[in-house]
């Protein structure tokens, strides 16, 4: 019989304990699965939108495409810079797969009409119809600056 005693001289062997290491690698990928979801949101940082007295808060569909517009012109989709030709060949793609794709429209507040009307133009060529545009709730009502559609 083995005793598991150790007596004075005998030191015993240092041992890892798995349970709190399990417990640490879970929290880790409820993180990393928390983080990708708001990874999907697909908003630029650069881009600062304008600021409404009238928008509000909705709740957003998985499967919106989010085109941001920065104050140069430049096309943002997916975290690739598009020209607005091939911004309208992929409109064109997925309003073929998806018929009534949802299409959020996300310019900095210093650019010019022209370059959101050009996405507009696109998102039409495209037959996408259901197009909304991003704000943030104003200041003087008192409310928190939350990014709402």
């Amino acid at each position: 019989m083995i005793s598991t005693e150790f007596s004075e001289h005998q030191n015993p062997r240092p041992f890892v304990p798995m349970a709190p290491l399990i417990d640490i690698v879970f929290i880790t990928l409820i993180f990393y699965m928390t983080l990708s979801i708001f990874y999907q949101f697909e908003t630029e940082l650069s881009i600062s939108v304008p600021k409404s007295e009238q928008s509000q808060e909705v709740v957003r569909s998985p499967g919106e495409i989010i085109i941001n517009v920065d104050r140069d012109g430049k096309v943002i989709v997916n975290q690739r810079h598009l020209q607005y030709g091939e911004l309208g060949r992929m409109l064109k793609q997925i309003s073929v797969l998806y018929p009534n794709q949802p299409v959020i429209i996300r310019a900095d507040k210093k650019t010019y009409h022209e370059y959101v009307v050009k996405v507009l133009d696109a998102c039409a060529a495209a037959n996408i119809w259901n197009i909304s545009f991003s704000t943030l709730k104003d200041e003087k009502k008192g409310a928190a600056e939350t990014p709402v559609i």
